[in-house]
């Protein structure tokens, strides 16, 4: 197997490679946001709970 072949990808590899990326990128952002979002949600119902014990 000749490596240069493969990423030169047949000629194409200015398309194949990129995409490649933009595919990565994606995935990981797909998986931080949804993380990021159950971070904000589990602190806010640990501020609305702790106002909750104060009043009563």
């Amino acid at each position: 197997m000749n490596w240069s072949d493969f990423f030169n990808m047949g000629g194409y590899a200015l398309y194949v490679w990129p995409s490649y990326g933009l595919m990565a990128v994606i995935l990981l952002v797909n998986l931080w946001l949804p993380w990021r979002q159950r971070a904000a949600v589990i602190e806010r119902i640990r501020r609305l709970l702790a106002q909750t014990e104060k009043r009563g």
